[in-house]
């Protein structure tokens, strides 16, 4: 198995990209850490995992709370080998830019940014005194794409794939490895399942219509599921890709060309 006893860390493991990583990571080994903030829907999710699992109630907005969680992962299993942050963020999309307001823009920039800086400087430092380790991020296809009416979104990723090149930058003489994944968005997780509604509204489509034509635009297709994204972290979290940092990896079923 690609991640036999090594300790990994998801922060909103409660959520459907965070539960469907979890599951992967337990199913290739990992003792996986389900941190979020509601205790009952990460009982839900540990229920389903085969393998091993624990929970802990943790706000990934909170440093001191993150820092203690951290020291107790380590304290419990001497170390920790993988952190990914996968927690919702709240913003707004469907709306043009122009008539945007300031606020409803920058709901959500400081939080994604805050969140992922958080989770990953308090995952380095056990990491570097240890000698190794890897510092997972999901971004999507928006900071690449010319999609009208998603707010700040894109901009917003840009900054989370930005500091993962810097985190990169500085962790790697230690041999922490810090990497993206990049979705095109999968519709069978509850946040994007939302999102595009709101812009199949917007083009005065059905919702059917606006998925096909997404899909159309990748090379494969079709959109990335859920699965397949987790698999990808799987693969990025594992020693297999051990020569791999500072990289954004493509999931997106060729909606991007790299």
């Amino acid at each position: 198995m690609m991640l036999e006893d090594k300790v990994a860390v998801v922060y909103g493991a409660a959520g459907a990209a965070g539960s469907a990583v979890a599951q992967a990571f337990a199913a290739e080994g990992a003792v996986v850490h389900l941190a979020g903030r509601r205790p009952g829907a990460l009982r839900e999710v540990a229920a389903t995992i085969t393998g091993r699992a624990e929970i802990a109630q943790v706000d990934a907005l909170d440093p001191a709370a993150v820092d203690r969680d951290v020291r107790d992962v380590v304290d419990r299993h001497g170390r920790l080998d993988v952190s990914i942050n996968l927690i919702s963020v709240d913003h707004v999309q469907g709306v043009p830019l122009v008539d945007m307001s300031a606020d409803d823009f920058a709901r959500g920039l400081d939080a994604r940014a805050r969140t992922h800086f958080i989770t990953a400087t308090a995952a380095a430092r056990p990491m570097t005194a240890r000698g190794g380790g890897t510092i997972l991020m999901l971004t999507a296809s928006p900071d690449r794409t010319g999609i009208p009416m998603a707010g700040s979104f894109g901009v917003q990723c840009a900054a989370v794939e930005s500091l993962s090149r810097a985190l990169a930058v500085e962790l790697g003489p230690y041999g922490v490895r810090v990497a993206c994944l990049r979705s095109a968005g999968s519709p069978d997780a509850d946040g994007v399942d939302q999102v595009f509604d709101v812009h199949a509204r917007n083009a005065g489509t059905t919702r059917e219509d606006f998925d096909a034509a997404k899909a159309g635009r990748t090379l494969l297709r079709r959109l990335p599921s859920l699965a397949e994204v987790a698999q990808v972290a799987v693969w990025l979290a594992s020693d297999r890709a051990a020569a791999v940092t500072a990289s954004i990896t493509n999931v997106t079923c060729g909606e991007l060309l790299d």
